[in-house]
């Protein structure tokens, strides 16, 4: 929040495989130089989907694909999985497991190789694949947070936003109490700050790398209000802001009502950011609605209400645009003021607010 589960292109699968699997000799072509070994022919491709019926052509949700190829004269297979993974086997078949959540579709890439000359076929499979729960909380406690899974940031720095509130860990700012999570953004004086807050997080305690996160909560309202769900790199610390890369999954700024947020903030682009869309939400203060995000290995997508509204998937892949392949951990906190949410200055009638949390699950 500062300032502001694996699908590639068909145009970048070709560049991919004519990278790692054509720079060894031209597909078919003749080699003068090695004239005893000749170019593998007959390139025979298919892709079985574990549990696929008629009446369930996607599969069983085990994920699990077998492919079985063969070629004449063939020494050697390489198989670019559609995932990023590569795999090399001189057996004829291959059994794999996709991972991530929901139906998937993979364009496979298999070459079938003697010496520096080979041949390739490609096929393209959807596959659905069930999520599993990975970690969770319910909030059917009572009292604090549970401490194995929840953190605090106490303080009033500003958070590199100039934030106006103290977070605390008391009871007075955050509680669980009938099956919510309720952060407390209170005015009043304290450490030398005027209001006081909560900033709960996950950090040292769970962090994960792609996966689908489900977060069902209802807004605060009022102007200078500013809560958000959202993710930072665990590498935080070594690396620093924004090179962790933080996913936005969702934001609201209280002085404009009824628009949530969604963002990505990398070294390419941060503070105000390019990478953000905003979503209308009528009832966004008044109901609860399920804010969530499916990120894969190339891109995130970000949901309201499991409505798609915005997909970060950058053109180029590198650790400026896409430092997303390490852990991050969660965050959930309610700010006060800042440099968004305080845009408009801060309306003290509306004190307190809360921001209340129905659950948080991340499946993989």
């Amino acid at each position: 929040m500062f300032n502001v589960f694996k699908l590639r292109t068909a145009m970048f699968i070709a560049g991919l495989v004519s990278i790692l699997f054509f720079s060894c000799g031209g597909s078919g072509g003749d080699d003068d130089s090695i004239p005893t070994l000749n170019t593998p022919t007959n390139l025979v491709l298919t892709a079985t989907i574990n549990g696929a019926d008629p009446s369930n052509p996607t599969g069983n949700g085990s994920g699990i694909v077998t492919f079985n190829f063969s070629a004449d004269n063939a020494t050697l297979y390489k198989i670019s999985l559609g995932n990023g993974e590569i795999k090399e086997t001189t057996s004829n078949t291959l059994s794999y497991t996709y991972v991530g959540a929901g139906v998937q579709t993979y364009k496979i890439y298999v070459s079938a190789y003697k010496g520096d000359k080979f041949i390739t076929k490609d096929v393209t499979i959807t596959i659905k694949i069930n999520s599993t729960l990975l970690w969770y909380d319910e909030f059917n406690g009572t009292g604090a947070p549970d401490a194995s899974k929840w953190g605090y940031d106490i303080g009033n720095s500003g958070w590199g936003n100039n934030e106006l509130q103290y977070y605390t860990n008391r009871t007075s700012n955050v509680i669980v109490e009938g099956g919510f999570l309720k952060i407390t953004a209170k005015k009043e004086s304290y450490q030398g700050a005027e209001y006081t807050s909560t900033r709960l997080l996950t950090k040292g305690k769970f962090s994960f790398t792609y996966g689908k996160v489900e977060v069902r909560a209802k807004l605060p309202s009022g102007r200078g209000t500013w809560p958000a769900i959202w993710m930072l790199g665990d590498n935080i610390t070594t690396v620093n802001w924004p090179a962790c890369g933080e996913i936005d999954i969702m934001e609201y700024v209280g002085y404009q009502p009824n628009v949530v947020h969604s963002a990505i903030h990398t070294t390419s682009s941060s503070g105000n950011t390019v990478n953000h869309k905003s979503y209308d939400l009528t009832t966004a203060e008044e109901d609860f609605h399920v804010y969530g995000i499916e990120w894969t290995s190339t891109e995130i997508r970000f949901y309201v209400d499991e409505t798609l509204h915005y997909t970060y998937k950058p053109t180029t892949y590198n650790e400026a645009t896409w430092p997303f392949t390490k852990n991050q951990f969660l965050i959930l906190n309610l700010a006060v003021g800042g440099n968004w949410g305080g845009a408009q200055g801060v309306d003290d009638s509306i004190f307190p607010q809360q921001f209340i949390i129905d659950y948080v699950r991340v499946y993989q």
